[in-house]
């Protein structure tokens, strides 16, 4: 396995339907033992989390991590919150946008580069109903596009 080989772990595919994805960067995840043994596995959901600044940190809040079975007395919190670590530079510009201009920022999936744990965080804007509507019709069409197209591929 090289250093840089990247293998996903999970997608908040929820985030896709309900904001707009401006800007997505990654972040480090402050992670204890166990947590990692049961990311390796799978065990993670991102469905409703979100992140946080605090006092000039980020955090991840929602990110739910099952417990390790063979964790024991070690097993942490599944729901305790995760430290994302980022340049200062960047959590501060991040900062300014959240307050400025009411954006979120929400973790759209967990991946290992190498042997590291990351999370890719987006820049978020809620969509309005009507722009999920929209999604889903164009989403629709396409998907009809691509079966009638397969049809003629047949005969």
């Amino acid at each position: 396995m090289t250093n840089n080989s990247i293998k996903t772990i999970s997608k908040n595919k929820k985030a896709y339907h309900d904001y707009f994805v401006l800007e997505s960067l990654e972040a480090g995840v402050e992670l204890k033992g166990t947590e990692v043994k049961s990311i390796r596995k799978g065990n993670i959901n991102l469905k409703d989390s979100w992140c946080l600044i605090v006092q000039g940190e980020l955090f991840a809040n929602g990110v739910h991590i099952s417990a390790y079975e063979q964790g024991n007395i070690f097993n942490s919190d599944p729901l305790r919150t995760k430290k994302l670590l980022m340049h200062k530079k960047e959590i501060n510009r991040l900062f300014g946008q959240v307050k400025m201009q009411g954006y979120s920022l929400i973790p759209l999936s967990v991946y290992f580069k190498g042997s590291k744990v990351k999370m890719q965080v987006g820049l978020c804007k809620g969509k309005k109903l009507y722009d999920k509507r929209e999604d889903m019709a164009r989403r629709s069409a396409k998907r009809d596009m691509e079966r009638a197209l397969k049809e003629n591929q047949r005969y």
